[in-house]
């Protein structure tokens, strides 16, 4: 599908949550109002003519650094691709730095749990309904979020006592059937 017409598609669907679009080295980026981002991703996956099928990777940006920046602090930019029809598309969320929290996907996409776990735990933006949103990279006791630009690179920070990862393994073995 040709990006002008997966736009417009969208836009027709999603006329007041889609804000914009824009041409990035030849990829199609949908700028979407952050609160409805589940509804336009429902959309990209259900709608035939659409068929996106895999969530590719969910990217946490930190925009305080940029030179001249005047939007949000955070975004979010969520890649995906449809693996029958071939095409592929970025929708980009703006995520204020009061209030840094975004719907899940975690019910579309099973592989963003993880993904959206990693933004959590890296940048610090929460993620509404989230099944199990904890640190994934860091420890459990670690303060602050080391891919914010204001994170001191040198900071060191020990672990005094692990964490126990049995809430999760409780879930995958009563999956599979063991009690």
């Amino acid at each position: 599908m040709e990006k002008e017409k997966l736009f417009e598609k969208l836009k027709e669907k999603h006329p007041q949550t889609i804000l914009g679009s824009a041409d990035r080295f030849g990829a199609l980026e949908i700028q979407v109002d952050r609160n409805a981002i589940a509804d336009v991703v429902r959309t990209l996956r259900d709608d035939a003519e659409l068929a996106f099928n895999v969530l590719v990777d969910l990217v946490s940006i930190d925009y305080s650094a940029y030179p001249g920046w005047t939007g949000e602090r955070f975004g979010l930019a969520y890649l995906f691709k449809s693996l029958t029809l071939g095409h592929r598309a970025q929708l980009k969320v703006a995520v204020p730095e009061g209030e840094p929290v975004v719907p899940t996907l975690s019910g579309l996409y099973a592989n963003s749990d993880w993904l959206e776990r990693e933004a959590y735990d890296q940048m610090g933006i929460r993620f509404t309904r989230h099944p199990n949103l904890k640190r994934i990279l860091n420890h459990h006791e670690f303060v602050g979020h080391p891919l914010r630009k204001d994170y001191p690179i040198t900071k060191r920070q020990w672990l005094s006592a692990n964490e126990s990862l049995m809430d999760e393994m409780e879930v995958r073995l009563k999956e599979k059937g063991y009690e």
